[in-house]
């Protein structure tokens, strides 16, 4: 299936969302990578409010690269995710509900997910031009110490994602490969 969906997002539009849907993201996205969610995690270990609202939120794991030619953002292709495998569960407990990276995550991050109903959304690596050409405004929000790795907040239009990994912990890394295999031993090719 292919879906729209904007964020901040409900419960009800992450629960339909299955591994392998394409989805088209639109709305605010907030960038961290682990400098940045290591210090929201601190923050919120010591009681502090947080510079923006993990409520339904949407976090893209990509550093982009310096603004150009009258464009907002350089080039945001995603950073791998399992970087962020040790903050990513406080961070879903919190109400994130919308992680965009590249790469496998662990079975900590698979249970917080369905703990908590999020979604795990791949984007394309290794096309950073393309996924910055989805990016309307980038502004800073905190942490510009951090550089690119900095937290900004997005406004993306019709971003071009993969459900990697639904709300029920189905994880289309896991089913591909399982597909592959049995592909590869159905056809004799092994």
């Amino acid at each position: 299936m292919e879906y729209k969906i904007t964020a901040p997002v409900n419960d009800e539009e992450i629960k339909k969302l299955r591994a392998g849907d394409s989805i088209l993201l639109s709305g605010t996205v907030y960038t961290a990578r682990d400098a940045a969610h290591k210090r929201i995690c601190e923050a919120m270990d010591r009681g502090e409010t947080l510079p923006f609202d993990l409520a339904g939120s949407a976090v893209y794991y990509v550093g982009p690269t310096p603004e150009h030619d009258g464009c907002c953002i350089g080039s945001a292709g995603p950073t791998t995710s399992g970087r962020m495998d040790a903050y990513s569960p406080h961070l879903l407990d919190k109400g994130l509900k919308i992680m965009i990276g590249k790469g496998d995550r662990s079975e900590d991050v698979i249970n917080a997910m369905v703990r908590n109903g999020a979604v795990y959304l791949a984007a394309i690596g290794g096309a950073g031009a393309l996924m910055a050409a989805s990016i309307e405004s980038a502004e800073l929000v905190c942490w510009e110490d951090l550089g690119c790795e900095a937290v900004r907040r997005l406004t993306v239009r019709d971003m071009p994602l993969t459900v990697a990994i639904d709300s029920e912990g189905n994880d289309l890394y896991k089913l591909g490969r399982a597909e592959y295999l049995r592909e590869v031993k159905d056809n004799g090719l092994c």
